[in-house]
């Protein structure tokens, strides 16, 4: 079977991530993302209603005009999990493929909701749920498989490409999570039995985000009570206090809901993100606490605000969208006082985020922090941990998959040369089996 890979996005950068893999005349892709950095530094940017090739040129969707290279019919596009960097093109481009978008219950309900919101195509696309743990027929000789993985969201898989020059492992979001808060655990045994499967694994196509830190990433349990910690710590305060945190990481967005009562705070979430990722989650009956206050409409924010206000700081913990520091996020308008939320000296805020390694972002981090300080808030920082892989959880991932290629992605190149020297360690070269590769770029695995 002839097998080329095409990196079509996210291979120089963190974010729009897309990739496809030809399989003779089989194609499947895998992502269609978002680079938020990219919209963010232009003021009043609406993705809903700007043409795909502006958001090419921009840089801000992957330009995927290399796949007219590959002779072969897209048969599945493939989104790993519900990040904006992985399904927010979907609505510009996946209307160009005559392919179903396939997934597990949580991503395609997100997608759904991208695709409803699209403003300037008329997109028309067979949405089709896949459960980790199962697999379909791509072809005669292809099947796909869905493998549990465990990050920063809900519904995570790594999809498996089975072929008969040996299997594609598309590895990216994922952190080696033992012990969730949420959902199951990371399935490294079935990663190691693919890896020891027939004739094993062709290629792994792995996340590098966070190759060049050294150690492994904690548990999300570990977030968790740290998280516990600091709630518990301010129990006695009687002023203001705000979290934030990622929208769509509905573990963390759950512990906070159940640690403000806990310290007897009544929990809101506020914003359009809050609203739309916890509601998704709670349609589908994920464990969350019941009857969640969420507002995402600026009319009905700026109302909670102000009885908040009214009713007093004491009682309550607004969790807000903006711990990025986007510019139009709430917490960034409530650091510039256009909100009904006033902070008084010695509020607390607390970042249960990280910030994601851009330079836009961490610009933007740095204003929300020093607007909400001018205020007199103390800001409790980085209660967090990854979603991603650290050094040596890279090495048991390579250490479980003996894979015969790699192709590192979801990084810059500077960002890349953690996992070059993992990798150089099981005897890994750049340029032969090692493929550092660039955007709009073609790997040719087999002939």
């Amino acid at each position: 079977m002839e097998i080329e890979i095409a990196t079509v996005g996210g291979y120089e950068e963190v974010g729009r991530q897309m990739t496809a893999v030809r399989m003779d005349d089989e194609i499947v892709v895998f992502d269609m993302g978002l680079n938020l950095s990219q919209v963010l530094i232009h003021d009043n940017v609406q993705t809903e209603t700007m043409h795909s090739l502006d958001l090419i040129d921009m840089g801000a969707i992957p330009d995927d005009r290399i796949m007219s290279e590959l002779d072969g019919e897209v048969t599945a596009i493939v989104p790993t999990h519900g990040h904006l960097d992985h399904i927010g093109a979907i609505p510009k481009l996946a209307h160009r493929y005559d392919a179903p978008v396939v997934a597990t219950p949580f991503t395609i309900e997100l997608v759904r909701d991208q695709i409803a919101d699209e403003d300037k195509f008329d997109v028309d696309i067979d949405l089709q749920v896949m459960n980790s743990g199962e697999q379909m027929r791509i072809s005669d000789q292809v099947q796909m498989e869905f493998v549990n993985v465990t990050h920063s969201t809900i519904d995570a898989i790594n999809p498996v490409l089975h072929t008969p020059e040996g299997a594609i492992v598309y590895g990216l979001d994922k952190r080696l999570d033992h012990d969730p808060v949420l959902g199951d655990p990371i399935d490294m045994k079935r990663f190691r039995e693919i890896g020891r499967e027939g004739d094993g694994v062709l290629c792994y196509i792995e996340d590098c985000t966070n190759a060049n830190q050294k150690g492994r990433t904690p548990s999300e349990s570990v977030a968790r009570k740290e998280l516990h910690d600091t709630m518990l710590s301010l129990e006695d305060y009687d002023g203001g206090m705000v979290a934030t945190t990622f929208a769509s990481h509905i573990a963390r967005v759950s512990s906070l809901l159940e640690f403000a009562q806990e310290i007897g705070r009544e929990p809101i979430l506020l914003g359009r993100s809050m609203e739309k990722y916890t509601g998704t989650a709670t349609n589908l009956d994920v464990a969350l606490p019941d009857n969640i206050e969420m507002y995402g409409h600026r009319r009905a924010i700026d109302q909670s605000l102000e009885r908040i206000m009214e009713d007093g700081k004491e009682n309550f913990l607004p969790i807000v969208t903006g711990h990025q520091g986007e510019p139009r996020a709430l917490l960034t308008r409530m650091g510039r006082g256009e909100t009904n939320y006033d902070f008084d000296t010695g509020d607390k805020v607390i970042f249960s985020a990280g910030i994601i390694p851009e330079p836009t972002n961490e610009g933007n981090r740095y204003q929300s922090e020093r607007l909400l300080k001018m205020q007199g808030a103390r800001i409790y920082d980085d209660i967090h941990v990854s979603g991603h892989l650290s050094q040596e959880g890279h090495y048991q991932m390579l250490e479980a998959l003996q894979p015969q290629q790699l192709i590192p992605a979801h990084q810059d190149l500077k960002g890349l040369s953690g996992y070059v020297n993992t990798a150089n360690a099981f005897g890994y070269e750049v340029g032969r089996d090692m493929h550092l590769s660039r955007n709009g770029n073609i790997i040719q695995l087999t002939e």
